[in-house]
């Protein structure tokens, strides 16, 4: 087989397999989405107060 006639079939066969995609309703997506906000947003006051507690620490360690 010739690489054109390879590449025309991949071309075929990813179209058939984006057929076969289910994709989440809006508000599915609307409702995963605000779930990952609020995920980001717990990290990073997690983060934050481990930061600052670190931070904390080294202060009273180096006696600043």
């Amino acid at each position: 087989m010739s690489q054109v006639s390879d590449f025309m079939r991949f071309m075929r066969d990813v179209r058939a397999e984006a057929g076969r995609i289910a994709w989440p309703t809006w508000a599915a997506t609307r409702q995963m989405t605000i779930m990952v906000f609020i995920l980001v947003v717990l990290v990073a006051l997690y983060l934050l107060g481990v930061d600052m507690l670190i931070g904390a620490g080294m202060a009273a360690l180096l006696g600043l």
